[in-house]
């Protein structure tokens, strides 16, 4: 079993409001000039609470949602739960003067609500792929008025992930991998495309053989067994929640795919590797190195 770990640790799932004066949340794309008042900023979604320690911007946080893990210094600000379950109230119990909310969070109703509230509120994109990544930098550096740090901390980013790319430039034959999400009840729920799965896949110079479908879907035993992975890629969840490599790979499906056979495992830290963030280009670097070992060469 090969494991790639990373400072970090699994993206958590913890799981009316005070409503000020109406605010309609602003839609990235129509940010000018950045918010009013960005001192109190909640960060929701662990890749944006990343790039603004990343900016050296941290002053400005009090209050991070669940999700958001790294770096080690924002586990002492106020958790106000898991980004997919907010509830308004506890977002808004910090007096926020602005919110960064990742693209994804949820549910509707909630965040409807925080969109009517007194702080201002910015919805990132989230995609999964290099310039989304760039993307993401920027608009948390114009939303805080942090610009020109941002588009130095983009700079860095986006030639730290070209060089990670670079590993596997020249691989000729590539893995098929297999991401499995879960394995509960003997049921493999696998990543499709569109998915950040797939797109630190792609990242890491390999493909995707659940590509056929798009999000997270429960794949059949026989799909499993004729897409042939080369590699099994799961999260490192900790505890009891990581299966031994042997569970794993005895399974009905991936015991006779040549990953199974070769019991070619490999385990990351969830943020580290699906967080689409400053970190990414070292996900990419150790990943393509697992896939490849020695064929992964700058």
């Amino acid at each position: 079993m090969r494991s790639v770990t990373s400072s970090g640790a699994f993206l958590g799932a913890a799981l009316v409001a005070a409503i000020g004066f109406c605010a309609v949340p602003v839609d990235a794309n129509e940010i000018e000039g950045g918010f009013s008042d960005p001192s109190r900023v909640v960060a929701i979604g662990g890749s944006i609470t990343e790039i603004v320690y990343a900016l050296g911007e941290e002053k400005r946080l009090v209050a991070r949602d669940s999700t958001s893990l790294y770096p080690e210094a924002a586990l002492a600000l106020p958790d106000v739960g898991y980004m997919r379950q907010l509830s308004p109230e506890g977002v808004l119990s910090v007096n926020p003067s602005a919110i960064l909310m990742l693209e994804g969070s949820g549910p509707r109703e909630a965040v409807d609500v925080l969109g009517k509230a007194s702080a201002e509120m910015v919805k990132v994109p989230d995609r999964f792929d290099h310039d989304g990544i760039l993307e993401k930098i920027r608009i948390v550096g114009m939303a805080i008025g942090a610009e020109g740090k941002a588009k130095e901390l983009a700079s860095l980013v986006d030639k730290d992930i070209k060089s990670a790319q670079e590993l596997t430039a020249d691989v000729a034959e590539r893995k098929r991998v297999l991401f499995v999400l879960s394995l509960q009840g003997g049921k493999i729920l696998a990543a499709g495309r569109g998915t950040a799965a797939d797109g630190i896949i792609k990242m890491a110079g390999a493909v995707n053989v659940m590509g056929d479908f798009e999000g997270y879907k429960q794949a059949s035993d026989e799909a499993v067994v004729t897409a042939k992975p080369d590699v099994i890629l799961m999260m490192t969840r900790g505890g009891e929640h990581d299966r031994g490599v042997d569970e794993v790979v005895s399974h009905p499906a991936i015991a006779p795919t040549p990953a199974g056979q070769a019991k070619a495992l490999i385990r990351m830290d969830a943020s580290y590797l699906l967080g689409f963030g400053p970190r990414t280009a070292g996900a990419v670097r150790d990943l393509a190195k697992a896939f490849y070992g020695d064929k992964a060469t700058d």
